[in-house]
């Protein structure tokens, strides 16, 4: 994923439309995360009011980004917290890669992070001989089969028990084949309870970084991410920047929003705050914090009054689970960390529309994502923006690789068009030859995409002035 020379996505979405299995997978799970969502939500007015909510605290902490960010560097520095800043991925993996070699550590134990996918760093890190090993069930099940996540919350939704049940008994020593998920899970246990107590660093994301304490909240269910947390010496946290908020009075409505649409529970299993290293006479904890904020275009983003409501994401992934495209073709064919409709909107603006822009094209703009979105981005609004910018005529476009999809034909056409809507003749010619040969217009190119899964238009014979005239109506 992420690989700008291989990516071809519309050879990956035919690739994912002809695996039944996968999309059996992928239908049965959405619906089930969906129909979850709806029962811990069955107040529609309780919900656009925590909507609302939500929206107006990340917000405000947008709004006032740069300060909270100082606040919090200089509470987590109070509090014993290490704090390092990353302009994009490649400083933010060597400040990994530095803290892993002061310690001499030969593995660190990860929790779940989407930054941490979003830095490529297990890669990073196998290239100068670290082990990282993936210590939530779904990222440790497909990291054993050599993938990448398919979903922002639930990596290993394409993964049916049966298939999880090959992979375990092929990829894990002495493992026989079982379907049954206590077994699976058992298993899975076993293996990295050793891996939690030999590790000397952990690492994990971070789910809301509270600039009035210098706290770090993490969400789990597992107990894996309070391990990697705890156990080890030293404890990794990476985030984007945009992950800041306020207050701590600021955590109950977009903790209540982030549970509720990502797995369909009041509230985790778990929730985590840290706020500093084990101190004098604690008992557990790491006796080293440090936390990576990184910007990775973030910053970008948050100069444009719209584009920067990319930034409210709270990573619920619900987005994906309505969305029409995602629940079809599942979060691999997107080619990139960030699938669903804010993979959409957030990885052309990381990477640029000439590397990324194509997956904004991937949508019915149905607004399902904006209907559900619980802090209230305005998703099929981003994507408009983005399909505009990636035709950009004028240089006045903002994300980077903007007009790459300008070409002289295509101009050609669009002023074409224009001197034709604006001279009466011309129109009335152009209409007349449209009816005349509409029907055997050749289907070639863009046409016969178009026509290949639409119905072909039809263009009458006559327009209603001709019409009009044959039956003796005036024109005035």
């Amino acid at each position: 994923m992420g690989n700008k020379t291989t990516f071809d996505f519309e050879a990956n979405i035919d690739g994912a439309l002809e695996d039944d299995q996968l999309r059996k997978n992928l239908r049965k799970a959405m619906d089930i995360l969906v129909d979850k969502r709806r029962t811990v939500f069955p107040d529609s007015t309780y919900l656009e009011q925590l909507r609302s909510a939500g929206n107006a605290v990340k917000r405000r902490a947008l709004k006032q980004l740069p300060q909270l960010l100082e606040q919090l560097e200089a509470n987590c520095t109070k509090n014993g917290i290490q704090v390092h800043w990353a302009e994009d991925t490649n400083e933010a993996n060597r400040i990994v890669l530095d803290i892993m070699q002061r310690h001499d550590a030969p593995a660190i134990v990860k929790g779940k992070s989407m930054v941490s996918e979003e830095m490529h760093l297990n890669h990073f890190l196998d290239e100068q001989g670290i082990e990282a090993i993936e210590t939530d069930l779904g990222e440790f099940i497909i990291q054993l089969n050599h993938e990448t996540p398919s979903h922002i919350i639930v990596p290993a939704i394409h993964k049916n028990k049966e298939e999880v049940a090959a992979i375990f008994h092929e990829k894990i020593p002495d493992t026989p084949y079982t379907e049954n998920v206590e077994e699976l899970t058992a298993i899975a246990r076993r293996v990295l309870r050793k891996r939690f107590a030999a590790a000397k660093v952990g690492l994990s994301g971070v789910n809301f970084a509270i600039a009035e304490t210098g706290t770090l909240l993490l969400v789990e269910n597992e107990g894996n991410g309070r391990m990697c947390t705890t156990v080890p010496e030293v404890h990794v946290a990476v985030m984007g920047l945009e992950k800041v908020i306020e207050k701590l009075a600021d955590v109950p409505p977009l903790l209540r929003l982030l549970t509720g649409s990502a797995t369909g529970q009041t509230i985790t299993t778990y929730v985590n705050m840290i706020t500093s290293p084990r101190r004098p006479g604690e008992k557990d904890g790491p006796k080293e914090v440090h936390l990576v904020i990184l910007d990775n275009g973030r910053s970008r983003m948050l100069a444009d009054p719209e584009l920067r409501q990319t930034l409210l994401c709270i990573r619920c992934g619900t987005c994906l689970n309505h969305c029409p495209v995602y629940v079809r073709i599942g979060g691999h064919a997107y080619g990139h960390v960030y699938p669903g409709p804010i993979g959409k909107i957030l990885t052309p603006q990381m990477e640029g529309l000439d590397q990324a822009g194509v997956l904004a094209t991937a949508s019915s703009l149905c607004g399902a994502c904006g209907e559900v979105c619980p802090v209230k981005i305005p998703i099929p609004d981003l994507i408009r923006r983005l399909r505009n910018e990636s035709y950009d005529q004028d240089g006045s476009a903002v994300v980077e690789g903007g007009g790459y999809k300008k070409n002289l034909a295509e101009t050609l056409v669009w002023k074409g068009w224009e001197l034709a809507n604006r001279s009466p003749l011309l129109n009335e010619m152009g209409t007349r030859l449209a009816g005349k040969v509409g029907k055997r217009m050749p289907r070639v190119g863009p046409l016969k995409k178009w026509t290949r899964v639409r119905t072909s238009p039809r263009v009458a014979i006559a327009s209603l002035h001709e019409r009009a005239r044959n039956e003796g109506v005036s024109d005035e």
